[in-house]
């Protein structure tokens, strides 16, 4: 994570309290009503029909969230594409290519047999996407709409996964999940630049279930009124880059390990890990979809000797894009990520209505 964007975490958790802190944090407050009053506006326009909203003819399920930063959206994509592809359903999943060299431009990152683009033209989500799956096609495009109807000419796909789509509103959708981390879910309350909500609090009634997820206990009841589930994030195990079998965490006892991240929130991946039992010697956080070039990986290479650690961790999205570094960093472990919900039937009921 930069220094900037570290900053501005501070600022919206709460944890930067100087008087220079609270000065700017209360300008940021300013800036936040024109901005929310826009994106209240802009939601209007689309319900109204003010604003063209298109329509495939297959069903689409949309995964987002409110807030800035992580809240699970791309292992909840992967549920749920596996949930349809064991009922013999063709998914595509419709990403925007953030990162990617190709992003704004409409192309088949996958079409569920061969993958037809790399991480860094792809954008790392949606190579990680495709590769996550095997029979899983991905289209990236910032217009979803135009990415679909290409996808509909060449895929043929029974329903479609529109992935991070809860601002997309110029696609409709049959089922709209939205996602709420389940320790905070609208962060401080405020709307961005003051916050790290992406839209007001109104939003939510766009959503037709609202999954509170990285749950470290299941809620008994619900903080909103709207049909809901829970789920939590549990590490399962390590992947060695290089191809070798998985690893348990219980076999890397007794090693050090520096762990790397370039994710939202770098801190919540370092403390799942330490509470896997693995001892880390050092922690690096990154920029989110961060491009790793020579700079990165020789900081990783100088913090590893001087950390003396004996291999490193990191997260799936990072990992699909170190297949070039692999000689200078030594051993890399990418840690397995998996859901479990407390309930899957308010999710799975939802689902079975678009079968």
């Amino acid at each position: 994570m930069t220094g900037f964007a570290q900053y501005f975490r501070g600022l919206w958790n709460g944890s930067r309290q100087g008087t220079a802190d609270r000065l700017l944090l209360s300008i940021l407050d300013q800036c936040s009503y024109p901005y929310a009053m826009a994106l209240r506006l802009r939601a209007k326009a689309f319900s109204a029909g003010l604003f063209r909203s298109s329509l495939l003819p297959r069903p689409v399920v949309s995964v987002g969230n409110l807030t800035v930063g992580g809240t699970g959206k791309t292992p909840m994509v992967i549920y749920i594409a596996r949930w349809f592809m064991e009922r013999d359903r063709r998914v595509v999943v419709l990403s925007r290519g953030y990162g990617g060299s190709q992003e704004g431009k409409v192309r088949i990152v996958s079409n569920g047999k061969n993958i037809l683009l790399s991480p860094d033209e792809a954008g790392d989500e949606p190579y990680l996407l495709a590769c996550s799956l095997p029979g899983l096609a991905v289209v990236i495009g910032s217009d979803r709409y135009r990415a679909g109807l290409l996808a509909l000419e060449e895929l043929n796909p029974d329903i479609f996964i529109l992935d991070d789509g809860y601002q997309h509103l110029r696609l409709k959708r049959d089922l709209n999940l939205l996602l709420l981390d389940c320790e905070k879910p609208f962060g401080n309350g405020r709307t961005l630049p003051a916050g790290v909500l992406r839209e007001p609090y109104s939003a939510i009634e766009r959503a037709d279930l609202v999954i509170y997820t990285k749950c470290k206990t299941f809620p008994s009841q619900n903080q909103i009124d709207k049909p809901w589930c829970a789920a939590s994030h549990r590490l399962t195990g390590l992947i060695p880059i290089g191809g070798e079998d998985p690893v348990s965490f219980q076999a890397m006892y007794g090693f050090r390990a520096l762990a790397f991240a370039g994710i939202a929130e770098p801190s919540y991946f370092f403390q799942s890990l330490e509470m896997k039992g693995i001892s880390l010697s050092a922690t690096l956080p990154l920029p989110d979809h961060c491009n790793y070039g020579e700079k990165e990986i020789a900081a990783l290479c100088s913090l590893k000797e001087s950390s003396r650690s004996d291999c490193l961790i990191t997260t799936a999205k990072d990992a699909v894009k170190l297949a070039p570094y692999l000689e200078r960093l030594g051993t890399v472990f990418a840690a397995e990520l998996e859901i479990e919900f407390a309930d899957p039937r308010p999710l799975e009921n939802e689902l079975k209505k678009l079968l």
